[in-house]
C-alpha cells in the first residue's frame, strides 16, 4: 500500500513544515528566555509526537514535556463530537491553522493510518467516507 497514493494534495511539505518548526521553536526561545521557570509543551498525543519531537529539539532551553490523549474520532473522519480525555497530564499547566479538510500526515491519522506521511495532505475524499 503506498500511502502517498491515497492523497489528493499536499497542504505543506516537508520543507514547509521544517521551517516553520524552527521559526516557532525560535519564538518559544525569544519568549521564555527571560522566564524563571521551564515552559511546558503538551501534546495531544498520538497526533503531536512527530511535531512536538522536531520542536523540542531546537528550543535552546530547558523545558517540560507531557501528553494527553483526547479521543473522539474513532476509525472515522468525523467527530462524535464528544471528546473523552483517555490519558490526562501528569504536569501543571500558534502556530499555523489547518484550513477545513480532512488532513494526514506528520502525526495526523484516519483510523491510525498515515501518520508516518512527512508532509501534511488533504486525504483522497472518497477514502473519507
Amino acid at each position: 500500500m503506498a500511502l502517498d497514493d491515497d492523497i489528493e494534495r499536499v497542504l505543506w511539505t516537508e520543507q514547509d513544515i521544517s521551517k516553520r518548526v524552527s521559526e516557532l521553536a525560535s519564538q518559544i526561545t525569544d519568549d521564555f528566555t527571560a522566564s524563571s521557570s521551564p515552559p511546558v509543551l503538551v501534546g495531544v498525543a498520538t497526533g503531536a509526537f512527530l511535531f512536538l519531537a522536531d520542536l523540542v529539539k531546537h528550543i535552546k532551553l530547558p523545558i517540560f514535556v507531557d501528553f494527553i490523549r483526547v479521543e473522539s474520532y474513532g476509525s472515522c473522519t468525523q467527530s462524535n463530537g464528544a471528546p473523552k480525555i483517555s490519558f490526562d497530564l501528569k504536569l501543571d499547566i500558534q502556530g499555523k491553522h489547518c484550513p477545513d479538510y480532512f488532513v494526514v500526515g506528520y502525526g495526523f491519522d484516519l483510523a491510525e493510518l498515515y501518520r508516518n506521511l512527512p508532509y501534511v495532505g488533504v486525504l483522497k475524499p472518497e477514502l473519507c467516507k
